[in-house]
């Protein structure tokens, strides 16, 4: 298969996923997210129920369908480090990035789309389990780049997963109460900054990558 064709193909598979999440999306938003079928969205989208079940093998992530982006963004970004920048310095800077580039991963609008995963139990577990996942990823990376096998890289990575989770659900909360795109990401940026200078006096060096040598 030459490049050309295997981008294609990526290509082709992304619109198919893409077309499989947004119509499910619209059933769940019109029937209720318990009254809507697997089988339901294959035929909505024209589309074999397992093809469905290979891009989406849980039902939750038809709605969540941006799951990986929150289970490897935290861990992502620490890695990414410049030299010079500690742990939290890097999780604070890619923040402000995702602000600036209005990641759609950051609740900024859809308040139906949001209170159905706020009032749907199933959907808020799986949240829960991928900030957890998260959460676990990051501690394996500063286990692993530190070669600290203690305590200490999993609190870091408790307190800088408590963070994602804390601005997650007051997006979430300024949404379903009305406010402006601008408005919750000119807050979010103000409670970032709080919430990652009160962690700082103590995990504020924490991880601090060295200056490249040469």
């Amino acid at each position: 298969m030459t490049e050309r064709s295997k981008g294609l193909r990526e290509r082709q598979k992304h619109q198919t996923r893409q077309l499989i999440s947004d119509v499910a999306t619209g059933l769940f938003l019109e029937r209720g997210y318990d009254d809507v079928t697997i089988a339901d969205v294959a035929a909505a989208a024209g589309v074999a129920k397992m093809t469905v079940t290979n891009h989406f093998p849980l039902k939750e992530d038809l709605i969540l369908d941006r799951h990986e982006e929150v289970v490897d963004g935290l861990a992502r970004a620490v890695s990414r480090r410049e030299p010079g920048e500690s742990a939290l310095e890097a999780a604070h800077r890619d923040y402000d990035e995702r602000l600036s580039r209005r990641d759609g991963a950051i609740p900024d609008a859809g308040a139906d789309w949001q209170r159905m995963v706020r009032d749907t139990p199933v959907l808020r577990a799986r949240l829960r389990q991928l900030h957890d996942q998260a959460e676990t990823k990051l501690a394996d990376l500063l286990a692993e780049e530190t070669g600290d096998s203690g305590v200490t890289p999993r609190l870091v990575a408790a307190a800088l997963a408590a963070v994602e989770r804390l601005l997650f659900d007051e997006a979430q909360r300024r949404v379903l109460a009305g406010e402006e795109s601008e408005q919750i990401f000119a807050a979010l940026a103000r409670t970032a900054r709080q919430a990652y200078d009160l962690l700082r006096p103590a995990i504020g060096d924490y991880a601090r990558r060295g200056p490249v040598s040469g």
